[in-house]
């Protein structure tokens, strides 16, 4: 089998890059995978038996920018026109602890490949002839669309625990509903070691899994085999139900996949406890505050019928557009989301300027009555600015302090 012709081939700089190292390189991982799925491919690698000094050296004197961004492992990042290049030199594993590996270099491809993950992320070509290089079975997998990992799945998953969370993702993005019996069973032993990773490592992996098209096969098996319980100490006793018709709605109104959107599926309703485990993720502080904005009072039911406008002045809205998806009954789904199409959150024509010059007097009494006409201005659903100065026309000033 050939690598089919792609945009992500003719790259200006590729060539001259490739004929700096002697042609002594290959495409790998996903930018192959990719190509041959026919799926757009965002990130090109290279690999190489040229030792990393060796790989700077010659960019260097073919004038191309070269940075060393992980040279102790063997990865140097060529800055082209159309984008970064990442060339590795091969290596091998010498130990690995289900963390972190190290490595040597080697000049063998085949023993380079059986260090990759997947099947189908194992295949290689060569930039010139085209031909592809699988040395495990990839091109069947891939052609089933079945995620396999290279050798033993529970050796593979020993030595980097956080392949159950890879093998998740590459299930969403690229697998059918057949399940490997052998690799699931493995990520179900293992997922207790998921506990023993940084949280910001698997978080991240989780936001990408929930980030696909698709993600609820992959999602129910993790419920089912008790793996979310180590990512996750508490998830809604409806969360798959919640994620199922959430990603039906998004579907059925083309609205593109929002992992935090999703992952407010998973985790309990209740503001506290999703606030402490998001805190637990290590998740930014503005995707924390994201996921309870998205987390309206009580089911979130009756702030998105009573007004969803007034929840998305609030909150946004992108929150307020997510809680109805999340939230609303089916018969009024569409019609909230009209409203909130092309419509953006008003500002109160109003400061505390202006009360101050109709005689309130200047203190904390300010802000405060700012805010109840505020929510006046709300409730009466943002009128003009004619309603609201009969409305504070009509309030006495007088005894403020």
């Amino acid at each position: 089998m050939k690598l089919p012709a792609s945009d992500w081939t003719e790259r200006r700089g590729l060539a001259a890059l490739i004929a700096a190292l002697d042609g002594k390189v290959r495409f790998v991982g996903g930018a192959v995978r990719d190509s041959l799925l026919g799926v757009a491919v965002k990130d090109v690698d290279i690999a190489t038996p040229l030792l990393p000094e060796d790989v700077m050296e010659r960019l260097s004197a073919a004038s191309i920018k070269v940075i060393p961004t992980g040279i102790d492992h063997g990865t140097v990042t060529a800055v082209l026109p159309d984008g970064p290049v990442e060339i590795t030199t091969l290596r091998r594993d010498v130990s690995t602890d289900g963390r972190r590996a190290t490595v040597a270099f080697s000049d063998d491809w085949r023993e380079d490949a059986a260090r990759r993950d997947f099947t189908i992320n194992a295949l290689s070509a060569d930039p010139e002839t085209r031909e592809i290089f699988d040395y495990f079975g990839g091109l069947a997998d891939l052609e089933k669309r079945r995620i396999r990992f290279i050798g033993s799945a529970a050796e593979r998953i020993a030595e980097d625990h956080l392949r159950i969370m890879r093998y998740f993702r590459f299930l969403a993005r690229f697998g059918q509903h057949e399940l490997d019996a052998e690799a699931y069973q493995a990520c179900v032993a293992g997922a207790p070691k998921l506990e023993q990773l940084s949280r910001e490592r698997v978080a991240d992996e989780l936001l990408k899994l929930l980030a696909t098209d698709d993600p609820r096969l992959a999602v129910g098996k993790m419920l089912d085999g008790n793996i979310v319980d180590h990512i996750i100490p508490a998830t809604d006793p409806q969360a798959i139900e919640i994620l199922g018709r959430l990603v039906t709605r998004e579907q059925a109104h083309a609205i593109a996949p929002a992992a935090i959107r999703r992952l407010v599926a998973l985790l309990p309703k209740q503001a506290d406890q999703a606030g402490t485990i998001a805190k637990g993720l290590k998740l930014s502080r503005k995707q924390q505050r994201a996921i309870l904005d998205r987390l309206p009072e009580g089911t979130g039911a009756d702030a998105i019928a009573m007004d969803i406008r007034a929840l998305a002045y609030r909150t946004g809205i992108g929150a307020a557009r997510d809680s109805a998806l999340l939230f609303a009954d089916n018969a009024a789904l569409p019609g909230l989301l009209d409203r909130l199409k092309d419509w953006q959150p008003p500002v109160l024509p109003l400061t505390g300027g202006d009360l101050i010059e109709r005689g309130l007097k200047p203190g904390p009494i300010v802000a405060r009555t700012l805010t109840s006409i505020e929510q006046a201005w709300i409730a009466g659903g943002f009128p003009d600015e004619k309603w609201l100065r009969e409305y504070v026309d009509g309030l006495d000033f007088s005894g403020g302090t």
